[in-house]
């Protein structure tokens, strides 16, 4: 199916006050916030067209439906390895694991579960793009936005992701218009998501208004519904420097509450808040009943502080980022529950909630909201539009992704503590840093940075253990620059303790080492001590507090990035090219068909627990 079909004119329009693009397609944050008028988007009276004349007026009460997901990150083909699959709680208590996602699923299952529901919303909760696999990222996340269209989707929130490439991009992404540098990838002009993207705590600095829309309002004959978008109030501490230039980002809760009083003031009783900001539940089962007897606090981590202080007018909370499954109850600051939801990530679930409006109050009978996670299983029939999409687009890409780069004996897995692909990489980084400045000591790599394994079965026609650039680009989709920079011994031990004290204290992020890098990881301490001071060595030496170290990283950490300001602090920068780049030469220069790398034993850091 082409970019714009021939009915594309016809195709609904959600935003009846769609934010204008400069004669470039693009909008400066500035100007984005300029344009966006509060509360004027609004679905309007026909819904999704499935609502046939009745002979009858409308009962008190009108159950809607709401689906929703998250974190899609332009995962349009089914994500492979532990990515593609989720973990499902048997009636016995076991589990198993499920093949799932796929946009090509997706559409089936959602199309199939709006059937019979003449009153149904899509929403998602951000991250719809950026990390993203090559048949996307490499297209700057078009082919997502038109897979988004296509899905019906209603309306999103931002999420941290959104602003990888910074503001005016995020912008070209809503209002269309070809890449300013690149431009068109086909003869068709893209033309943007019909769908609006929310970003009401994302202000501009400088006029101290939303960059995008704050809320929107879903309204069928009579039902009104209104929609609050929020991204987390850390992400400039997760997003380069240059992706948030200009842009402030303020408490989620605050910023809901600001906005429900807006739309109860326009008559918007019932709201739902789309939140991308996540908690961790106590199974990593989808279908884990977290609201059953037993279940202790069902969700921990941020989510569960800012529902228990978002204002009751808030009926329902739509949450991602965490990248984990959820449908659960927190109460609200007036202890009544509220349906709090995540359908894990990169199109695996979606989240089916019933609201039942009231005619007579305008507002949600929570009493009556039921919500649960639904696996995008693999054995439905494939949405033909969506097939046609992909198959355009890997066309384009194919020419690039099929490359070979590299060859491998066996899995080189991203999980763990210390991950053998995070080794891999933190490898590569020091070589090619040593290419630049022989005197680099060592490489740290953050593992967020690293978004997929590298598998040794063939993911098309390559043959098992080859390594494509395809492959390369999924799991360092990022470009980031390789930076090199000096430190001294003292702020190697601090970077090295930053990974579970200040900002990664309750969550330790911790950094995959290269090779000569040994410390011990003691977690049955508290804070900083959980880093072993006297066990960091390097080569086997103690590290000398008063010497200098050349240290490679990625532009990321390099400016402080993941909760790491000390690594904002080296000196003597030098900046090489792009991480994936770095990966590439690494694998080709270490690597033959019949001398294939073998996973590293990711034995570099001693864990006491």
């Amino acid at each position: 199916m082409p970019a714009t079909s021939p009915a594309h004119h016809q195709r609904r329009r959600r935003r009846t006050n769609r934010l204008l693009a400069t004669a470039a397609g693009v909008l400066t944050a500035g100007a984005l916030a300029a344009a966006a008028l509060p509360g004027a988007a609004s679905a309007g009276e026909n819904g999704r067209g499935k609502d046939k004349p009745h002979g009858h007026h409308p009962g008190r009460y009108q159950d809607v439906q709401l689906l929703s997901f998250n974190d899609l990150h332009g995962n349009l083909e089914p994500p492979t390895g532990s990515s593609g699959r989720v973990t499902e709680l048997q009636h016995d208590g076991t589990t198993k694991t499920v093949d799932a996602g796929g946009v090509e699923y997706l559409a089936t299952h959602l199309r199939e579960a709006r059937k019979g529901n003449r009153y149904s919303i899509t929403a998602a909760g951000g991250d719809m793009v950026g990390a993203s696999p090559l048949i996307s990222g490499l297209f700057h996340d078009e082919p997502t936005i038109e897979a988004l269209n296509k899905l019906d989707l209603d309306v999103t929130s931002v999420g941290n992701h959104e602003f990888d490439e910074g503001a005016k991009e995020l912008g070209r992404l809503q209002n269309g218009g070809c890449h300013p540098t690149e431009g068109c990838y086909t003869d068709e002009e893209f033309e943007g998501a019909d769908f609006p993207y929310l970003a009401a705590n994302v202000l501009d600095e400088k006029t101290g208004k939303p960059v995008l829309e704050p809320y929107w309002v879903w309204k069928k004959k009579g039902v009104k519904i209104g929609f609050i978008g929020v991204t987390l109030e850390g992400t400039p501490d997760i997003v380069s420097a240059e992706g948030v230039k200009g842009l402030s980002f303020k408490d989620e809760a605050e910023t809901i509450d600001k906005y429900a009083k807006v739309l109860q003031r326009q008559g918007v009783k019932s709201i739902v808040a789309l939140i991308h900001e996540g908690g961790f539940p106590a199974s990593s089962s989808y279908n884990y009943d977290c609201d059953s007897p037993g279940a202790g606090d069902g969700i921990s981590g941020p989510i569960a502080d800012i529902a228990r202080n978002v204002t009751p007018q808030v009926d329902a909370l739509v949450t991602g980022h965490t990248h984990a499954a959820y449908a659960c109850t927190i109460p609200d600051p007036s202890g009544k529950p509220r349906t709090v939801t995540s359908a894990a990530s990169f199109g695996r679930l979606y989240t089916d909630t019933t609201l039942t409006y009231d005619r007579a109050t305008g507002d949600i009978a929570r009493t009556a909201v039921k919500s649960a996670n639904h696996v995008v299983t693999r054995d439905v029939p494939k949405a033909p539009d969506m097939t046609a999409l992909i198959d355009k687009w890997n066309t384009l890409a194919a020419p690039i992704g099929n490359r070979p780069v590299g060859y491998i004996s066996g899995d080189i897995p991203k999980d763990g503590t210390e991950s053998p692909l995070g080794d891999l990489i933190a490898d590569a980084q020091l070589a090619y840093g040593r290419t630049l400045d022989p005197e680099t000591d060592l490489a740290l790599m953050n593992p967020g940075g690293i978004r997929a394994s590298l598998t040794y079965a063939a993911s098309g026609a390559e043959g098992d253990g080859v390594v494509t650039f395809a492959e390369g680009f999924t799991v360092q989709p990022f470009a980031n620059t390789v930076n090199l920079q000096d430190f001294t011994g003292a702020q190697l031990i601090q970077v090295l303790k930053e990974q579970v004290s200040g900002a990664n204290a309750a969550a330790p992020k911790i950094l995959q080492v290269s090779d000569g890098l040994t410390y011990t990881l003691d977690l049955t301490r508290t804070g900083a001590d959980r880093v072993v001071t006297d066990s960091i060595k390097l080569n086997g030496a103690a590290i000398d507090p008063t010497a200098t170290y050349r240290v490679a990283t990625n532009s990321f950490l390099a400016g402080g990035g993941d909760g790491f300001p000390t690594l904002g602090q080296g000196t003597n920068d030098l900046v090489g090219l792009d991480d994936l780049a770095a990966l590439e030469q690494y694998l080709t220069a270490n690597s033959t068909p019949t001398a294939p790398i073998a996973p590293p034993k990711a034995d570099r850091i001693t864990i006491v627990q």
